[in-house]
């Protein structure tokens, strides 16, 4: 179960599937010039000369970074009955469990798959564009349906493939019975039957059914959802004996029930939908066991109803959590619930409960570097009482551990702990800074020697704060080579975010905002203040909405920080919120508040908007990243805010020309990236569940800048820009 389910694909946000093997592939598009540079005559040779230096610097750097990291484990491997299923640069393969030595078999060829209804050629000869997402496998193996994403497209085509007995030779794949376009999340509910759903724009309303038979196929309408803030999703239970339909907003949830021997049947609703109840569902012996927001404060607890009479009159509590104790996600293994939760120490740990003894729960500590988690689903011959799962932090790369909640054992699967890649190596220490209103923020921070050596080193801060969605601390190459390099890494873990639970969202939801902006501004002064770095060594990095609060500050206290690096930045809140014609600008108001309906959330967004906060002062040197044809963060309103900023630093240097030297430089640059928008990208790098993946050309351009502007940021203003284009639908 993934609790963020409601916000997969249409919050502001950038999601970073898990990074796992690289192939290093790189374009002409490094010939580009430079995104930011000094405008002053009498120092362009010099000053261009030493960028160039860095930015070659940098690219070696990162081509060796990834090559390092290439064996990485991951979840990407499917087992299935009688074969193991694995992704190749050119499609799917499956090797025989009985027979290793055997050739493996090409079940879905990627030239074929992405060939549209009627075409003899595919829809792009560069292969390599087209990527496979996720497979899944019909209970007893007779049928296999994957995803396919080409980079410069939003949607995802869904291949259902029938297969074979025997070996096939690699021209001849196995049969693929069906492509559907713009299909989303999809589940077998028995070896003839499909369950999925489909994305439209950034909604996902609807929930069909493909019934596969001999003489041919039939699609069915299953569920419509009719309000436009819902979003729609199927997934299986553990057991594979349910299938849910997720009906989720930003502050309620109304789950259904698909039973895999009547699936034919009408789906059952669990709880009727009700205003702030959020709740998700696991399958257990005939029961449901409920992760609900019905516990103290709203957060959640442990509940557990029989599957005949699930409403909320009849859920039983199992397990409530101690105060400060966040849940992030729940997996019934077994006869045990193992709840991944955050402790008030901000500490990562599992939380047993027998279903059968509920009050003799169980506390398994992990390791203290560990800050993300992966659970794995079992296969089709998987062990249902253990529990796979990858930690990782972001600059700690994934160890494979296992649960076994019967015994009680937790056993990882790597034996490199004491290597010279040991965690030990880095040093991770946990704060708190205190905000204006007195509540403690986290702050993470990762070093390579002591605090007290901190003060010279330079700072990259890492800030979200939106959606109730946790800080991204994956594993990231990029972060690991920064560390190796001397600097430091501080995660502020502000409110708006969910690590601290759902009220941590809720205190920084429309009216409170601002708060996520005091926040960030306590979590650097408290690092200042402890000898770490300093505003003039420091730089702040964000995505999507986490450009906010990092905006918002730009324009309140400037002296804060040296540079910032922003990837696809919501950077014009009050323009965006006031137009009900864009994507997301409904379902978003739980978040950002209604400035059209309602003139206090009006005055509010106005108070701490970016792009309607600029002002003639000095600000931090910039590199901003946008996508045209984004449907979440509008490229016009990342346009006017560069616009503004320009005007804003030209005007003080004419009323101070004392006081930042030459005037700022907005580079423009527009490439044909072909990469993902902002719901499936971190970095301008697509982590792919394969065997092999790619940095391209053009995100080793933005990474290689990025790096460069945060080493050379001077005290006067350099502001790079640089536009993605991409095919829209």
């Amino acid at each position: 179960m993934v609790l963020s389910s409601p916000l997969r694909s249409s919050a502001r946000l950038l999601t970073l599937s898990r990074a796992k093997f690289w192939k290093l592939g790189v374009s002409v598009r490094l010939r580009l010039s430079l995104s930011a540079q000094r405008c002053c005559t009498t120092e362009t040779s010099v000053s261009a000369d030493k960028y160039r230096n860095l930015e070659e610097y940098f690219v070696r750097r990162l081509k060796a970074a990834y090559r390092r990291f290439s064996g990485l484990p991951d979840h990407s491997v499917v087992y299935g009955r009688n074969h193991i299923y694995f992704i190749q640069d050119d499609g799917i393969y499956r090797t025989d469990k009985s027979d290793g030595k055997l050739e493996p078999e090409h079940v879905v060829n990627l030239k074929q798959a992405s060939r549209g209804e009627g075409k003899t050629k595919p829809e792009n000869e560069e292969r390599f564009l087209w990527t496979v997402q996720r497979i899944r496998l019909s209970p007893q193996e007779k049928h296999l349906a994957a995803t396919l994403k080409c980079s410069h497209k939003e949607e995802l085509r869904c291949v259902v493939v029938r297969l074979g007995e025997k070996k096939l030779s690699l021209l001849n794949p196995h049969h693929i019975l069906l492509k559907l376009e713009r299909v989303l999340s999809f589940e077998w509910a028995s070896d003839d039957v499909l369950f999925y759903t489909t994305l439209e724009g950034l909604r996902s309303s609807a929930v069909f059914r493909l019934d596969l038979t001999s003489s041919g196929s039939k699609i069915t309408s299953v569920y419509e959802e009719t309000q436009p803030d819902v979003f729609v999703e199927v997934a299986p239970s553990r057991d594979r004996q349910i299938l849910t339909i997720n009906c989720n907003s930003r502050t309620s949830s109304e789950v259904l029930l698909i039973h895999g021997a009547t699936s034919h049947l009408e789906p059952v609703v669990v709880q009727s939908r009700q205003l702030d109840l959020l709740y998700h569902v696991e399958h257990w012996r005939g029961h449901l066991i409920i992760l609900a927001n019905t516990g103290p404060g709203q957060e959640y607890q442990v509940v557990k109803s029989p599957l005949s009479e699930p409403s909320m009159a009849s859920w039983v509590s199992l397990f409530t959590p101690d105060p400060g104790t966040a849940v992030k996600d729940m997996e019934v293994v077994g006869d045990h619930c193992v709840l991944v939760a955050r402790t008030s120490a901000s500490e990562l740990a599992l939380i047993v409960v027998s279903l059968t003894h509920p009050k003799d729960p169980k506390i398994v500590q992990l390791p203290s570097w560990a800050f993300a988690i992966e659970t794995k689903k079992p296969g089709l011959a998987g062990q249902q009482d253990v529990l796979e799962f990858l930690l990782s932090s972001p600059v700690h790369p994934p160890v494979p551990f296992s649960l076994c909640p019967k015994k009680g054992l937790l056993l990882s699967g790597s034996g490199n702990e004491s290597s010279p890649e040991s965690r030990a190596k880095w040093i991770t220490t946990r704060l708190e800074a205190c905000s204006q209103d007195g509540t403690l923020v986290p702050v993470t921070l990762f070093h390579a020697v002591p605090m007290e050596c901190l003060s010279q080193v330079p700072l990259l801060v890492h800030v979200y704060g939106a959606y109730g969605r946790d800080l991204n601390m994956e594993f990231c190459p990029v972060r690991r080579m920064l560390l190796e390099q001397g600097w430091a890494l501080a995660y502020c873990h502000i409110r708006g975010g969910g690590e601290r639970g759902l009220s941590w969202q809720r205190r920084a939801r429309v009216e409170g905002k601002e708060r996520g902006v005091e926040d960030l501004q306590a979590c650097l002064h408290h690092l200042f203040s402890l000898g770490i770095s300093s505003p003039s060594l420091t730089a702040l990095t964000a995505c999507s909405a986490g450009a906010v609060p990092v905006g918002a500050l730009c324009n309140k206290n400037p002296n804060l920080m040296r540079a910032i690096t922003l990837q696809a930045p919501f950077l014009d809140v009050l323009g965006t919120m006031e137009n009900p014609s864009l994507p997301l600008t409904l379902e978003d108001r739980d978040e950002w508040g209604d400035p059209v309906g309602n003139l206090e959330h009006r005055h509010i967004i106005s108070s701490y908007c970016p792009l309607h906060n600029i002002m003639p002062q000095h600000y931090p040197s910039m590199l901003l990243t946008a996508y045209s044809g984004d449907p979440r963060v509008p490229l016009e309103g990342v346009l006017r805010y560069a616009e503004r900023l320009k005007e804003a630093i030209q005007t003080h240097l004419s009323m101070k020309p004392e006081s930042g030297g030459p005037p700022a430089c907005i580079s423009l640059h527009r490439t044909g990236s072909g990469l993902s928008t902002a719901s499936t990208q971190k970095e301008e790098i697509t982590w792919q569940k394969r065997q092999t993946s790619t940095l391209t050309g053009s995100a080793l351009m933005t990474l290689r800048k990025s790096l460069t502007v945060l080493s050379t940021a001077s005290r006067s203003v350099n502001v790079g820009f640089i536009v993605r284009q991409k095919s829209h639908r």
